[in-house]
């Protein structure tokens, strides 16, 4: 058995990560601390670190000399993602954005245990892997057999497909059966970096370039150096950041803003839209040159709604996964909720499947019907957000009420990871939606 060391300060989240790692057969030693995990490494047979990057006392980068050979996996907020681009650079071994999906970390841990070498030789028995493209419709073997040809080269790939098919999983699928699996996976979301920042968190900034910049720092690019940078929402890129894209893909060179020295960089670069990118070509605001560098090679994924069979398939396995993270007795599908998914269209794909089963698991108790999935009925989101709020308090009909009511019901026996992931949303996003439609976390009672 594997071990990992647990360092995050914050309870809620510290105990939700050990259980999903120890659902996942690992053992798991919590630390809130440094000290704590000063001791833990200093005790010994650790296999893979995972801390948060911030701290009370500094940062999970001061483990870095302690560790030594043992992989250091850091998670981090959007706005420490430049300071886990350093800490790659100074010898950490990965980062993951927050919030991050589950299987995401999963399957980090998975690549570290098996890239370190002491790891390997202690538990040799590791399980298989489950693959990370399920389905077993024409189009989705179809979709397998074209990844494993196109991992074996080295090309630009452009990975086209509907929101929530799993573009990324497509990218990390290509990223794990090539000669570049032992290297980083870096996957930046294009449409979530502000404009003005795009360029230095791409390809990094040297000191003095802009007000606040005290020192060197590398960009995302090169923090996927030997292995494989995921552009997702590539259409989103500006104008002017899609030239330098354009000259790294042809040069394999980057310029860090405000530097006049090029610097060589051994990377894969793997795009994704859900965008027309030809029809962005002929209105101008997406290069052509670009466009070409990018499709030598083209996959494109699915939507759920051509899988066929698919649909039950996945449902099935997503109640036996979302049961396993949350240790609760798995249910079953009634007729009538089978019946239901089959009927319906899927407009978010995989992802909307999935987070309406997580949703079930939750609510259901041993057999899930219609009701427990409650799936958003055709043409409602649209008509809800561009109709205006008629009043503060949401109607019985509305999506908001639904979110009200789902969370003041459930808010009491669910913490807030439970809460977000039945809902089908990040806890930023259930934060947000708290503050706007006032619906306050009950106050903890106090014991004595």
């Amino acid at each position: 058995m594997r071990n990992v060391l647990l360092v995050e300060d914050e309870p809620v989240l510290r105990r939700e990560v050990r259980k999903l790692l120890e659902g996942a057969g690992y053992m798991v030693v919590e630390c809130e601390t440094l000290d704590e995990a000063r001791a833990g490494l200093e005790r010994g047979g650790v296999d893979v670190v995972v801390s948060d990057l911030r701290l009370p006392g500094g940062l999970g980068t001061d483990l870095l000399p302690l560790a030594g050979a043992v992989p250091l996996l850091l998670m981090t907020g959007y706005a420490s993602v430049r300071s886990a681009v350093d800490a790659m650079k100074r010898g950490a071994a990965d980062y993951l954005p927050k919030p991050f999906d589950p299987d995401e970390l999963l399957a980090v841990v998975a690549r570290l245990v098996r890239k370190d070498g002491a790891a390997a030789r202690t538990a040799p028995s590791e399980p298989p892997r489950e693959p990370r493209i399920l389905g077993a419709s024409p189009a989705m073997d179809d979709l397998r057999a074209k990844i494993a040809r196109v991992a074996a080269t080295d090309v630009p790939v452009l990975v086209l497909g509907e929101s929530g098919t799993g573009k990324e999983l497509v990218a990390r699928a290509l990223h794990d059966e090539s000669a570049r699996q032992a290297g980083p996976f870096v996957a930046v979301n294009c449409a979530a970096i502000p404009e003005s920042l795009v360029e230095a968190e791409l390809f990094g900034s040297s000191r003095g370039a802009f007000t606040g910049a005290t020192s060197d720092r590398p960009g995302l690019v090169e923090a996927a150096a030997r292995g494989t940078l995921f552009l997702d929402e590539i259409g989103e890129v500006p104008l002017a950041v899609q030239a330098r894209l354009l000259r790294f893909l042809q040069e394999s060179e980057v310029r860090r803003v405000g530097d006049t020295r090029s610097k060589k960089v051994d990377v894969r670069v793997v795009a994704a839209t859900h965008r027309d990118l030809p029809a962005l070509v002929r209105a101008g605001t997406f290069r052509e040159d670009l466009y070409y560098r990018l499709r030598v090679m083209e996959l494109t994924v699915p939507p759920l709604r051509a899988r066929g069979d698919d649909v039950l398939a996945l449902a099935r396995l997503f109640v036996t996964s979302s049961a396993s993270r949350w240790k609760r007795p798995a249910p079953v599908l009634s007729r009538a909720a089978e019946a239901c998914l089959a009927r319906h269209s899927f407009p978010g794909n995989v992802r909307e499947l999935e987070n309406a089963v997580a949703r079930a698991v939750v609510l259901a108790g041993e057999v899930i019907e219609p009701e427990h999935l409650a799936l958003v009925p055709e043409g409602s989101l649209s008509s809800v957000a561009s109709g205006p709020v008629p009043s503060p308090e949401p109607s019985d009909s509305s999506l908001e009420s639904y979110f009200v009511r789902f969370v003041r019901e459930n808010q009491d026996r669910m913490n807030e990871i439970e809460l977000a992931a039945a809902l089908g949303i990040s806890r930023k996003t259930l934060w947000e939606r708290r503050l706007k439609l006032g619906v306050s976390r009950p106050k903890p009672t106090k014991k004595g």
